[in-house]
């Protein structure tokens, strides 16, 4: 693996062309049928814009169409419509042969600009050595769940969700960070955004979780922190579907990016 990235995105003698080999390590799922992480496609997409227009992600919006399985090989390809002088529009198209898995588009830039504040403030939590893990993100797993650690600030998980019916806000509240001392940057914020799922089994008091339709990261301020905090809401359920949004902050308390989430509704009972 990349020693800046979850992931070893691949060049290609094509500048706008990229490829990602689906291995254990970036997937989740049952044994024997484990798919690429919704969110390593994301923050695949990330990289490889950044890395063909020389700018920063604003923001980054993933549909997700298909699945891809260990083994198989994720071309990228990144386009480029519009490259202004401060802003670039661009999206990727991710396929697995004809087979079209996700497609990103984004805005990338930085514009000149004395201006720097926030007015989303990082809850009030317990330190991450003092919060009980979650209990499928462990070391000794071989998919992507043991490549994070994934602390419970606040939140129903294993047989605790399933005792307490609704529950009354939808919140949770976890910390995270990458086991392999990998830094923190906008393809590793887009992987975190999408544990919005985990929160839902939480929200309806059940053992559920959910296929992501989409994800959408938007990105005010790295700075470098080992551990970030995933202030995570569902905002609803209905018709077999679900919708919510995540805050992600520096352990010191800088709001790096929001995320939002519709899924499809699975439940596991």
């Amino acid at each position: 693996m990349s020693n800046q990235h979850l992931f070893d995105l691949k060049s290609t003698h094509n500048p706008n062309r990229w490829y990602l080999p689906v291995e254990d390590g970036l997937s989740v799922g049952p044994p024997g049928k484990l798919f690429l992480f919704g969110g390593v496609g994301l923050g695949s997409s990330v990289h490889a814009m950044e890395q063909t227009t020389g700018r920063p992600v604003v923001w980054a919006a993933a549909q997700y169409l298909s699945f891809a399985r260990v083994d198989e090989i994720v071309d990228l390809d990144v386009l480029v419509p519009v490259h202004g002088k401060y802003n670039t529009q661009a999206r990727v198209v991710g396929r697995v042969g004809d087979r079209e898995i996700f497609t990103v588009n984004a805005a990338l830039g930085a514009r000149p600009s004395d201006i720097s504040a926030q007015w989303v403030e990082m809850p009030s939590v317990t330190p991450p050595a003092d919060c009980p893990p979650v209990d499928h993100w462990r070391e000794d797993r071989d998919d992507l769940h043991g490549r994070i650690d994934v602390r419970v600030v606040k939140g129903r998980y294993g047989e605790e969700r399933k005792q307490g019916g609704l529950s009354e806000d939808g919140h949770v509240v976890l910390w995270a960070r990458m086991r392999e001392e990998l830094p923190i940057n906008s393809s590793a914020l887009a992987v975190m955004a999408d544990f919005v799922p985990s929160a839902i089994g939480n929200a309806i008091g059940r053992n559920a979780g959910g296929n992501s339709l989409d994800n959408t990261l938007r990105i005010r301020e790295i700075v470098q922190t080992d551990w970030v905090l995933c202030d995570i809401r569902i905002h609803g359920v209905h018709n077999g579907f679900a919708h919510g949004r995540m805050h992600l902050f520096a352990e010191t308390g800088e709001l790096m990016a929001s995320a939002s989430q519709s899924l499809i509704l699975r439940i596991h009972d």
